[in-house]
């Protein structure tokens, strides 16, 4: 009889480049989600930790010789991720490590990872083109007469203090002082700050960076001007609050991100079940056994509750089978698309209870067999869409589906930036929310940008004193986002226009990329 051999692991040598989690390749996002134990470095961001699934062990428990570790996890039959910042082979001790890895029979990988200084150069709109030096001056002396006869574009990494002693060099070796330049810290990131001048002035366009930057001198950085797309988003740097629930502010941080934006979740409120489930329970049995005409969805929250009482009783979308779906608003809507069913009614003008009652045809007993409607929502929700059904001739089964309470208090420091007007702008997406947050941090700064989801949230909103200065004409998160992006973009015109009239400033050298305030 012969033993079964213990299965072999392999071993991934894993570079997350700028950091970025959205600017990993493909292959290494597969294999972070497949690794069973992954040594990761210090400077791996945290977005990308979050990508690992399995076991995440700190790079500095690796022994001397770190390939043992990897090794042993690895004839131990585990998938095993040694996870870096830049490229793997940037990093001599890691390299160190793939080729002891390479004289034992363990499979390994190297997935290598996006070039930082092309990132950068690429962030900040300069095309570097395909004939370019790059070169990590951090990482020991170079010949300086050497990179000054290099062709093309120059794309260096570089100490910020060291950027004006670098320029000396690369004159003293034979560039012309007025070659094109830029220079930018924290690339790929929303605090990117690229400045763009001649290489004479470079020392001054580093001046108040700190850290690694990257410097582009040639032609291509003086595409910087036309090609900064990066930097000029329409909310590019803005800090934004978003009071939602913990589960529903990611899709809008996410929404936000795209426009530059820096999103701060702060949740003010949260969802739970209600105290009693009976109500709910016999809402779905009325639903399964014909006694509603409707069902009226007021939020994603409620058709969440539903499904989950669905879900619980083995039921799925078939059991709304001659019951008709209205929404309010189109989010709802799509909630409930999503459920795979196709509501029939959604507002046509205002995303609103009152923009669906004007919809929303009375009972008719004649052509409607059934007077009854399901309304499960929230036990906070106003009475203004039950009593407006109730007047076109409809019996009302409103049903608590799910309860809101208060959040703990955000942490003293995002107390403190809302009242001192640290956030350029707040996203209200319900009346809750403004009420929330105005008790458990008090009221945003009269300067900070108030946006809000429709005309309830807006009316709350200015209840409590707050100026309400964006509602998108449609009421979902969507719109909510583009319409922001539109205020600023029309903000940062009347503040070119306003500058524009009065007499020219220059306080430094060099032009520079600037944030929407």
């Amino acid at each position: 009889m012969t033993r079964a051999r213990k299965s072999v692991g392999r071993v991934a040598f894993v570079g997350t480049g700028t950091g970025d989690a959205g600017l990993l390749t493909v292959r290494a996002a597969e294999v972070l989600a497949a690794a069973e134990v992954a040594y990761v470095d210090d400077s791996v961001s945290g977005a990308v930790r979050a990508l690992i699934h399995g076991e995440i062990r700190p790079a500095e428990v690796i022994p001397a010789d770190a390939a043992k570790a990897l090794l042993a996890d690895a004839r131990n039959g585990l998938v095993v991720a040694r996870v870096v910042a830049g490229d793997p082979f940037g990093s001599d001790a890691v390299t160190r490590e793939a080729l002891a890895v390479a004289k034992t029979p363990v499979p390994f990988e190297v997935v290598p990872a996006l070039s930082v200084s092309a990132a950068t150069a690429t962030y900040a709109g300069v095309p570097a083109g395909p004939v370019r030096t790059e070169v990590d001056l951090r990482q020991g002396p170079v010949d300086f007469d050497q990179l000054a006869a290099a062709p093309g574009t120059l794309v260096l990494t570089v100490d910020a203090a060291e950027v004006g002693a670098v320029a000396e060099q690369l004159v003293a070796s034979g560039l012309k002082p007025d070659s094109p330049m830029a220079v930018t810290c924290a690339g790929t990131t929303t605090a990117q700050l690229t400045v763009a001048g001649s290489l004479s002035e470079a020392e001054l366009s580093a001046a108040g960076m700190a850290g690694a930057v990257v410097l582009t001198i040639g032609k291509a950085a003086a595409a910087h001007e036309k090609l900064a797309w990066w930097e000029s988003r329409a909310l590019f740097g803005w800090k934004i609050l978003v009071p939602r629930t913990k589960e529903q502010a990611g899709a809008m941080s996410d929404l936000l991100r795209d426009f530059g934006a820096v999103p701060v979740e702060v949740p003010t409120i949260a969802v739970e079940p209600p105290r009693t489930p009976t109500q709910m329970e016999r809402a779905i049995k009325g639903l399964v056994t014909g006694r509603y005409e409707w069902i009226v969805f007021t939020s994603t929250n409620a058709v969440k509750a539903v499904r989950e009482k669905f879900e619980e009783f083995g039921l799925d979308a078939r059991a709304f089978a001659g019951v008709k779906i209205a929404c309010v608003g189109e989010q709802t809507a799509e909630a409930v698309r999503a459920f795979g069913i196709r509501p029939e009614l959604v507002p046509s003008g205002e995303q609103s209870s009152e923009g669906l009652l004007a919809d929303f045809p009375p009972y008719d007993d004649v052509l409607d067999p059934i007077d009854r409607v399901l309304l499960p929502r929230a036990d906070i929700a106003t009475e203004t869409l039950a009593e407006g059904l109730r007047e076109r001739g409809w019996e009302i089964d409103d049903v608590t589906a799910y309860r809101t309470v208060r959040a703990a208090p955000p942490a003293a420091e995002i107390r403190d930036a809302i009242k001192s007007g640290g956030f350029q702008a707040v996203c209200f997406t319900s009346s809750s929310t403004v009420r929330n947050l105005v008790g458990i941090a008090g009221k945003p700064h009269n300067k900070t940008v108030v946006a809000c989801i429709g005309p309830q949230t807006a009316a709350t909103a200015r209840e409590f004193g707050l100026r309400v200065d964006v509602q998108p004409e449609t009421a979902n998160v969507a719109s909510l986002i583009e319409a922001l992006a539109e205020f600023a973009v029309k903000r940062a015109e009347e503040e070119r226009e306003k500058a524009a009239a009065a007499p020219a400033r220059r306080s430094r050298a060099g032009t520079r990329s600037r944030t929407v305030r």
